[in-house]
């Protein structure tokens, strides 16, 4: 009776924890985009414009083959040197950039920065697809209303907007690509966040940098931090084996998201020199 009980109470342990488990993957394959996409931390609220920092700016409005409406800025600089496209991470909105939006002005670039659909004051909700269609909105926005060659315009992309910029240069030739800390691949990063689970199979998103970079025909930066306690630096080194010639590599110190902060000098330092010898 006791060995009986015994097994009893071993199967109903034995059915919880597969219970649980089919539970938590089934979580995982529907609610994933929940999972990378995150506007609302910390805030979906623009708390304040580029004024707030002495940056003249104008008010810009995206609209995507969808008929998405997508808020940006553009903020212009005097130099006029050429033209960021700023691809944000998967976090926040364009009003916690301020840090890279100075550094940019001061180096003598104009912005144009904006919100993926779902963040901040932009329509709709955040998809792979999406972020895909607002990039292409944001390019020919440049390209055509303002009516700025390919040459003169640098796709720049942070974390998730790494990924984002990968495909957009890999789909027209900008003046040059810069990826910072930045991941290979969606299902590469679940493989390391829960190797416990078979994620490869369960992953829909994809944002496959890596096989991106394999197309972009432009001049390719790729920034990293061995410090990165989010995506791991291992990522970054992948990225820039991937991209074709010409190519650097930069090395920050720091966590992933201050190492552009804590690399100070050297990182605005080569940041001008990469771009002052691919923009002309």
């Amino acid at each position: 009776m006791r060995n009986r009980r015994g097994m009893n109470g071993l199967m109903n342990i034995l059915l919880m924890v597969v219970l649980g488990y089919s539970l938590l993957l089934v979580f995982l394959y529907f609610y994933q985009d929940r999972l990378l996409f995150l506007p609302n931390i910390p805030s979906r609220v623009v708390e304040r414009s580029p004024s707030a920092v002495g940056l003249a700016y104008e008010p810009v409005t995206l609209v995507t083959r969808d008929n998405i409406d997508l808020d940006g800025w553009f903020i212009p600089a005097p130099e006029n040197r050429g033209v960021i496209l700023f691809f944000h991470g998967n976090a926040g909105n364009i009003s916690h950039r301020f840090d890279s939006l100075l550094l940019f002005h001061r180096l003598g670039f104009s912005t144009l920065i904006f919100d993926y659909r779902g963040y901040g004051r932009s329509q709709g909700h955040p998809s792979e697809a999406g972020t895909s269609m607002d990039a292409e909105a944001a390019w020919q926005y440049l390209t055509g209303k303002r009516s700025i060659v390919p040459s003169r315009i640098i796709l720049f992309g942070r974390s998730l907007g790494a990924a984002v910029a990968a495909r957009q240069a890999a789909e027209h030739t900008p003046g040059a690509l810069i990826v910072e800390s930045g991941f290979t691949s969606v299902p590469d990063m679940a493989v390391e966040l829960y190797p416990f689970l078979p994620v490869r199979w369960l992953t829909r998103l994809d944002y496959n940098a890596r096989e991106q970079l394999q197309r972009v025909s432009c001049a390719v930066l790729v920034v990293h931090s061995r410090d990165d306690e989010i995506i791991p630096f291992r990522h970054g080194q992948a990225l820039y084996a991937a991209a074709k010639e010409p190519k650097q590599f930069l090395e920050l110190r720091g966590g992933h998201n201050d190492g552009f902060l804590m690399s100070g000098r050297t990182y605005t330092r080569k940041l001008d020199e990469f771009l002052s010898r691919w923009i002309q």
